[in-house]
């Protein structure tokens, strides 16, 4: 018996939660190429750093789709399949068209920065951020799962459709670039609209005019 929508939403919106208390001050926790180019478009994380990013988190992606490959066909009549791979038309869960699925992941990704920069904000009650962004997550998963499988990660997507496609499923790989190309617009329109219209902005500095003293008569 499965554990449901339910289950893997928590499962996804927990291991955020907890990786985030345990590496979030070493790494800042971005385990999403989404989030870290929302990052960068918001001016809290150098450009010139995201690449590195980008790669450990492709690896690790694919890392650990082969993990979970490895558990998986222990147990005697598993299918691969689509291996949870993220998907439109009829590979969607709900047989949701292409346009829905870009709309669903672009939109959804947006709202995700939008947690992530305002939980994180100097203003944001500090130690609570984890908690915000992590219930975020299983909030968008039990939104978009049905839609999609739920990517707003390209990272997560990449792994699970390579194992995929090496078991026959070569559709997985080949919509692939729908689940790189919504989560990264929807990142970057959500880290550019937080900073440039939720984030506190310095006032300018009060112009300081000369007194002018006028001689007594």
């Amino acid at each position: 018996m499965g554990i449901g929508f339910a289950g893997v939403a928590l499962a996804f919106g927990l291991t955020v939660l907890t990786m985030a208390y345990a590496i979030g001050h070493i790494s800042g926790c971005h385990l999403n190429p989404a989030v870290t180019l929302g990052l960068v478009t918001g001016k809290r994380f150098p450009a010139k750093e995201a690449l590195p990013y980008w790669i450990a988190q492709v690896v690790g992606g694919i890392l650990a789709a082969g993990v979970l490959y490895v558990i998986a066909t222990g147990k005697a009549g598993f299918e691969v399949g689509g291996f949870a791979s993220n998907g439109f038309g009829e590979h969607s869960p709900g047989g949701y068209s292409l346009m829905a699925c870009l709309v669903a992941e672009v939109v959804l990704t947006f709202f995700f920065l939008l947690v992530i920069m305002g939980a994180t904000d100097q203003r944001a009650a500090k130690g609570f951020a984890p908690l915000a962004i992590g219930l975020c997550l299983t909030l968008i998963h039990l939104i978009g799962i049905p839609v999609t499988n739920l990517s707003v990660n390209p990272a997560r997507s990449t792994g699970p459709a390579i194992v995929a496609a090496a078991n026959g499923a070569g559709w997985a790989v080949n919509q692939l670039w729908l689940f790189w190309l919504a989560p990264l617009v929807g990142g970057a329109l959500g880290g550019l609209f937080y900073k440039m219209v939720l984030a506190e902005h310095e006032a300018p500095p009060v112009e300081e005019k000369p007194v002018a003293y006028a001689a007594e008569n």
